[in-house]
């Protein structure tokens, strides 16, 4: 399943619905939740042990987040790999 989180401040509740495999892009100010010296780290680093992670490069540029200051493991794609990554999953969960 993909999921496309859009709220911000991220619940750790709703990390928590994220299974082993599913594929994560945050979009728009849910990037902010993303960064190393956030309250999410430790549960992020958690959930990059079995899913994927990413965050489109305009959305962080946009707010001055380079992508060194994400958590490790987090993936910096572009909208084309957003497409893709619709095409692939036929199951999308958007939360918002």
């Amino acid at each position: 399943m993909l999921h496309l989180i859009f709220q911000s401040p991220i619940d750790t509740a709703l990390l928590g619905r994220i299974s082993p495999g599913d594929e994560v892009v945050c979009l728009d100010n849910a990037v902010l939740n993303l960064l190393r010296t956030g309250r999410l780290h430790t549960a992020l680093h958690d959930l990059l042990t079995h899913s994927r992670i990413s965050v489109i490069q305009t959305d962080i540029a946009l707010r001055g987040i380079a992508a060194t200051e994400l958590v490790n493991g987090i993936a910096v794609i572009t909208y084309s790999d957003l497409v893709q990554l619709t095409v692939h999953h036929p199951h999308i969960q958007s939360w918002s």
